[in-house]
């Protein structure tokens, strides 16, 4: 038995797999028309295919072959639609298969980055994968590594000992050198010194000795000089041969290279590493590099063993980690491979009156993915050049990103007339969005809003409600007493003689209206006393009067604030409105206990200037029978507020 779609105890939402995609889908949408524009039919395969959506007239297919309700679930073998109501294209959904994969910009580009803090890597570095600007390593083979670190520092440790070998036979040449020229100066000192009979030194000594000082000078110099050469050609060699053992050594997974980088190192260790570019790559190490179990562990060892900022990174990484853990997501499905199309009456296609279309902003956006993942599927199938095939990726990911959240990343996708094109999460997002607007804000039967103005003629347990919006609140109740009096025959008739407003119908709505309360409600309702029941007082005009002293509760002011009004309709919800909403059931804060009926500002003021004495007022020091000859006085003018006067009370 089909599950019916209200019977449901909770709602959950996740990532969606591609599987899940696929069998949401009852088609894949494979070309970007919408309708023909000569029998104003949806395309086939297209963005309003009746085949994937399902019929645009009940229990019709597309052909006619065909038609009514008797042949209900029949799949038309022309034209492949199913016979169904045409309801249905509000409930089927299509996708896209994308020729690459596509990185969902809610997971790259918020914030935090979840695809950036799952693969260590910061927004900025993600963004250059993403669209194209750098390679990600994407598997490393330790073997071939280590075999190729072993090559390198044996070849490092040849040059090393082939130089230390030269520069010692350099030395030896040059020391040989140096004896040579020596050893007949020695000699000539020798003899000059056994053959002198004084302590004279001669001419002959003196040139000897200085020539052997000189040399000995110069023999550390000339030393370092002959090692020039070798060092010249040797020492390049090893710096490169060490740099490189330095770049294998700290070649790992999600290390981000250039393009002159990826190729020396494509050169210099072949086989020893993969790396991309694009949502490609990511999507690769996502499936076959990330374990969230050992990856957890790591994280946990990394929070306990370090501190500072590597402990705060660690802890945010732990946090996204666990979270796909609990919920039995998978991360490589922040990748889309298979992209959903929503149903068309979502996003639907209106002629107006003079032949012209008005569409959804949607099915434009929709429009340039299709038109550039079939571009990419041509260029592949074509085998064209690396750099162009990259080009139309990141164009891909470009167009996906602007139909989930258009501006997000970058200059937004304008339509006609400049206007930024609305994305699936700017229907969502906002006042206007889905959940505030539709789900959160949904329209009910039995109320009404407008403007609060202040009614100080009021009990505090009464409200203003304008006389055209009570009868249109209470018009059920007036055409049942409408009917129930024989004022008319039944409901039809009943409902036409209150939209005449004859007045008869104003007599009974005086009637119905003290039957039941009504709340009124001001938005934000921050604490229980926002909503409160008052019995409704009928007035002209068409703003709601409330009485000044509730105000306080319901953080209201007569600066042009609104009301919203519901009538309760249960015989139990209008018990518990007289018994415990009413506003003089309600005159303490819930939060303090305090009193949060109390007279204020105008009020305060106004008490004082009335019940104050004016010694000069005109009228002064009269006298008056009574309360009502007092009044009249004042109302002719003939006394003032605020004089003294004096009036005989009943007893004498």
């Amino acid at each position: 038995m089909a599950q019916a779609a209200n019977d449901f105890d909770a709602i959950k939402i996740s990532l969606a797999s591609p599987d899940s995609i696929a069998k949401w889908s009852w088609g894949e949408v494979t070309k970007p028309e919408t309708i023909n524009y000569r029998t104003l039919r949806p395309e086939k395969d297209g963005l309003f295919c009746e085949r994937i959506f399902g019929p645009t007239k009940d229990w019709e297919c597309y052909c006619g072959k065909y038609k009514k309700i008797r042949f209900r679930g029949v799949t038309c073998d022309r034209c492949g639609v199913e016979v169904a109501r045409s309801k249905v294209r509000r409930e089927r959904m299509g996708h896209i298969h994308l020729a690459a994969p596509v990185a969902h910009i809610w997971f790259s580009k918020g914030t935090p980055s979840r695809l950036g803090l799952l693969l260590d890597l910061s927004p900025r570095n993600l963004d250059r994968v993403l669209y194209f600007a750098q390679y990600l390593v994407t598997s490393v083979d330790e073997e071939i590594k280590a075999q190729i670190l072993d090559n390198y520092e044996a070849d490092l440790e040849t040059i090393i000992t082939e130089k230390a070998a030269k520069i010692e036979a350099e030395k030896q040449r040059v020391l040989e050198e140096i004896r040579l020229e020596v050893e007949p100066l020695e000699a000539l000192l020798l003899e000059s010194s056994g053959e002198a009979e004084d302590i004279e030194i001669t001419e002959t000594q003196l040139d000897a000795q200085s020539k052997l000082d000189e040399i000995n000078d110069q023999s550390s110099g000339r030393l370092s000089e002959s090692e020039v050469p070798i060092r010249e050609e040797y020492d390049p060699q090893i710096t490169r041969v060490e740099g490189l053992i330095s770049e294998l050594k700290d070649l790992h997974i999600t290390k981000l290279l250039t393009e002159t980088q990826y190729r020396d190192h494509r050169d210099n260790f072949p086989d020893a590493f993969q790396a991309g570019m694009g949502a490609e790559s990511v999507l690769s190490v996502l499936q076959n590099q990330i374990e969230l179990d050992d990856l957890k562990n790591h994280l946990q060892d990394e929070m306990h063993s370090t501190s500072g900022q590597r402990r705060k990174k660690a802890i945010k990484r732990l946090r996204v980690v666990e979270s796909f853990r609990k919920s039995h997501n998978k991360p490589e499905w922040m990748v889309l491979t298979n992209l959903p199309v929503l149903p068309p009456d979502l996003r639907p296609m209106v002629q107006l009156d003079g032949g012209r279309f008005a569409t959804s902003d949607l099915n434009d956006l929709y429009r340039r993915v299709i038109n550039r993942n079939n571009r990419l599927k041509r260029l592949i199938e074509l085998q064209a050049p690396e750099i162009i095939v990259r080009n139309e990726k990141r164009m891909l990911q470009e167009s996906v990103d602007a139909l989930i959240d258009n501006g997000r990343r970058g200059r937004a996708v304008a339509g006609s007339h400049n206007h930024k094109l609305k994305s699936l999460s700017d229907l969502l997002r906002g006042k206007q969005g889905r959940f505030r607007q539709n789900l959160l804000g949904k329209r009910v039967d039995y109320s009404g809003r407008s403007v609060i103005i202040a009614g100080p003629e009021l009990k505090l347990h009464q409200c203003g409600l304008p006389r055209r919006m009570a009868l249109e609140l209470f018009k059920p109740f007036v055409m049942h007493r409408l009917v129930l009096k024989g004022y008319a025959h039944n409901i039809r008739s009943a409902k036409r003689l209150a939209e005449r407003n004859r007045s008869e119908v104003w007599d009974i709505l005086g009637e119905v209206v003290t039957e039941r309360p009504v709340l009124l409600n001001r938005a934000p309702t921050l604490h229980r006393l926002g909503i409160q029941a008052f019995e409704p007082v009928l007035i002209e005009g068409s703003a709601i009067r409330v009485h000044p002293l509730v105000c306080t509760a319901f953080n209201a002011d007569f600066d042009g604030d609104q009301m919203a009004v519901h009538v309760p309709l249960s015989r139990v919800s209008v018990l518990e409105a007289r018994r415990l909403m009413l506003s003089t059931f309600n005159m303490l804060a819930p939060s303090s206990g305090e009193p949060i009926v109390t007279p204020s500002l105008d009020m305060v003021l106004g008490c004082y200037y009335m019940t104050s004495i004016d010694p000069n007022g005109h009228g002064t020091g009269k006298s008056f029978s009574d309360f009502e000859d007092a009044t009249l006085a004042y109302e002719v003018g003939a006394t003032n507020l605020r004089s003294l006067i004096n009036v005989r009370n009943s007893d004498g």
